[in-house]
């Protein structure tokens, strides 16, 4: 199979598992949004805030370092996999085990702090998850991760409906997402028994090798963490439990997105990382402008789409009391487009094994946001952390794009990206047209309005959909 069907093959894979996943998540959201109301919806968010934001700082790029190293194939595969899935249990268990103690000195409500010490298991399981995910990426097997996830979703749909029906209250509900997380990740070890042996293995050489490929993007991380997730941790320390609420809710959008991005960029990465090693510059070239076609075909009509709806949106997701949270939402849904260009470059960073000449961007970005959120959160509530995230995903998307571009040294033909805009911008006068009709009906015909003008202007060409499509004999 070729390269171009093997990526697409996976990215379609991936892309309708996430489809069910991101349906089946927005229903989670929307019964939680519903059964919990916004005070305890913001307890909610809170607690996981707290827990990504420490999770996130042990985080160490272990996704794209498995997919590089393993791209590499300097270690046996058998030995590295093992490394890798002990390495990331000892950091991720000594770390977060210091995570209910922490809570013990933030203003946070008692259920909060009571919530916090056992959802360290959920984070622990997500932390396990990144080695497969980098490990699958590597195989072209992200099919396997997508039944993961929609497993811990129907997981968590299940589970929620029984806490509504049994109206069991909030601890419950924490307790429910904690085990759809440790489902995920049981499917994802119980898959991998098919094609190696996930077992613990501590082999301090390689572990060593392991800390020098990952400590700069580790450190990039952990200042990329503080503009990220600082802006929702920050909140909580300046504002009600309600206020948090509609903007966790808002945020959740986000986050969905940015995982989108990371999904497609995590395919490219060993490929790219291959080309750039074996110094097949011609095709480096064709891979680095398929990343940026394939990221910017989904970005611009997310972000232009998504903002004309994003009211009706939030509130068909989140219920009527969170309908505030529609003008945030469409704020955070224009740094997405900065996010989708911050995730090709820091990929391509790392393919290029240039992570340590990338640092200086995070840190500084750091440096500026957090000193943005204590000045605008505590002045401008939510609008000022929104704002802020907006300032530090542009930030770092033109810094990574100038660093990236000075080493890569090659360019990106536009005009495909053209046809995307234009495509983008005559589905958003159609939405504006039809304003009046339900947001259900809106998403669909917006979306078939600018697939219909992006296979007419050549965007996408038959060439390729030929080539994606045709099954190998």
């Amino acid at each position: 199979m070729s390269t171009t069907r093997k990526i697409a093959h996976n990215t379609a894979i991936q892309f309708g598992g996430k489809i069910v996943s991101t349906m089946l998540g927005l229903v989670a959201i929307g019964m939680m949004t519903r059964y919990l109301g916004t005070e305890r919806f913001g307890w909610y968010v809170t607690t996981i805030a707290f827990l990504q934001f420490l999770a996130i700082l042990i985080d160490f790029g272990l996704i794209p370092v498995t997919a590089q190293m393993m791209g590499e194939a300097k270690i046996e595969e058998q030995k590295l996999l093992q490394n890798l899935l002990g390495y990331r249990f000892v950091t991720a268990f000594l770390f977060l085990a210091l995570a209910p103690f922490i809570a013990l000195f933030f203003p946070y409500p008692h259920e909060v702090k009571i919530a916090i010490s056992f959802t360290t298991i959920n984070m622990l399981a997500v932390a396990m998850n990144q080695i497969f995910t980098g490990y699958y990426q590597s195989k072209f097997r992200m099919y396997i991760q997508a039944i993961g996830e929609v497993i811990g979703r129907v997981v968590l749909v299940g589970g929620l409906a029984f806490i509504i029906y049994t109206d069991s209250g909030f601890m419950p509900v924490m307790i429910v997402l904690t085990g759809a997380s440790v489902a995920y990740t049981i499917y994802m070890w119980w898959a991998a028994t098919k094609h190696a042996r996930p077992v613990f293995r501590f082999d301090m050489a390689i572990w060593k090798i392991i800390t020098h490929k990952m400590w700069p993007i580790a450190i990039s991380i952990i200042f990329n963490v503080m503009y990220l997730k600082g802006d929702i941790v920050i909140l909580t320390l300046f504002q009600d439990q309600n206020t948090v609420a509609l903007y966790g809710a808002a945020y959740r959008v986000i986050d969905i997105l940015a995982q989108m991005a990371m999904m497609m960029m995590g395919l490219m990465l060993p490929l790219l990382a291959g080309a750039w090693a074996e110094k097949r510059r011609e095709h480096m070239h064709h891979l680095y402008q398929q990343s940026f076609d394939m990221m910017m075909l989904f970005a611009v009509p997310m972000v232009v789409g998504g903002v004309m709806l994003a009211t009706p949106l939030i509130t068909l997701v989140a219920g009527d009391k969170f309908q505030n949270a529609g003008p945030i939402l469409s704020v955070l849904l224009v740094s997405t487009f900065s996010l989708y260009i911050g995730a090709i470059y820091g990929h391509l960073a790392v393919a290029l094994d240039k992570q340590k000449q990338t640092m200086w961007i995070y840190i500084s970005n750091a440096v500026l946001t957090v000193a943005g959120y204590f000045y605008f959160i505590p002045r401008y509530g939510m609008w000022g952390a929104a704002g802020m995230t907006l300032f530090s995903e542009t930030y770092a998307g033109i810094m990574l794009f100038l660093t990236v571009k000075h080493y890569l040294k090659l360019t990106l033909n536009v005009q495909t990206f053209g046809k995307i805009l234009f495509s983008a911008l005559v589905m958003a006068a159609v939405l504006y047209m039809f304003k009046n009709l339900p947001v259900l009906l809106l998403i669909p015909l917006g979306g078939t309005v600018y697939m219909l003008f992006l296979f007419g202007m050549g965007a996408i060409s038959k060439e390729t959909l030929t080539e994606i499509l045709r099954i190998k004999k």
